[in-house]
């Protein structure tokens, strides 16, 4: 069994859809192996996903790596995979199945306040980002920090082509209001960061902030923009 790190938060009909669409994402990394899966939504929206057959570590091993992974324990300097669920001044708090907080100077991500970063970046609530737990037995304090791959990952987005990033919908969703808003000629692809966060890479003339003008009012979700 293992809880995967994107969370499925929207309600209805969205949910349904949502769920049908992880139900394919998993088929699609896990369909060609000797195993069978059952899908639940825990009580805290992390999807959980039971696995059965010979090939169920293999599996899992695929699902981790493709979604992150929720553990009961975080073992000291170890990378894991938590949700934006909240951010002040000082810095963000991570869901990682427990509350992960991370100070603006362990974001590693350039001067300003963990709320500057956050616009800067275009973090969208509920987007999944990768961190190392801290040890707060260290004489140190050794406190928790983004990873160096997540940080990495940022950096570049904010060097290549903009960015607008969307919470509350899926890839498919997000595409469909693109083309339907008229908008198919003004994005190279759309990133799938999350079951329910996306990210959309615009063409080089594309202004990320004149796209989410455009398209905000069709999705009923956060968008921010990354501008290089």
């Amino acid at each position: 069994m293992v809880t995967l790190a994107t969370k499925l938060y929207v309600d209805g009909d969205a949910r349904q859809r949502a769920t049908d669409s992880l139900r394919s994402l998993i088929d699609n990394e896990i369909g060609d192996l000797a195993v069978a899966f059952d899908l639940e939504i825990r009580d805290d929206d992390f999807p959980e996903v039971t696995l059965e057959g010979e090939d169920a570590t293999v599996a899992e091993n695929v699902l981790r790596e493709e979604f992150g992974a929720i553990s009961d324990d975080l073992e000291a300097g170890e990378r894991y995979v938590g949700t934006l669920e909240s951010w002040d001044e000082d810095g963000i708090v991570l869901d990682a199945g427990q509350s992960v907080r991370i100070t603006t100077d362990e974001l590693g991500l350039g001067p300003g306040s963990a709320e500057q970063i956050r616009e800067r970046y275009g973090l969208v609530q509920h987007v999944p980002l990768a961190f190392v737990a801290g040890d707060p037995d260290a004489a140190d304090g050794q406190p928790p920090r983004l990873a160096d791959d997540e940080r990495d990952r940022l950096y570049d987005w904010t060097r290549g082509d903009g960015r607008l990033n969307v919470n509350s919908a899926t890839r498919a969703e997000v595409r469909a209001t693109l083309n339907r808003a008229g908008h198919a000629q003004d994005y190279v692809t759309v990133e799938r960061l999350g079951l329910l966060e996306q990210s959309v890479i615009c063409t080089d003339d594309t202004d990320p902030p004149g796209l989410l003008a455009s398209v905000g009012e069709y999705l009923p979700a956060e968008l921010r923009c990354v501008v290089p």
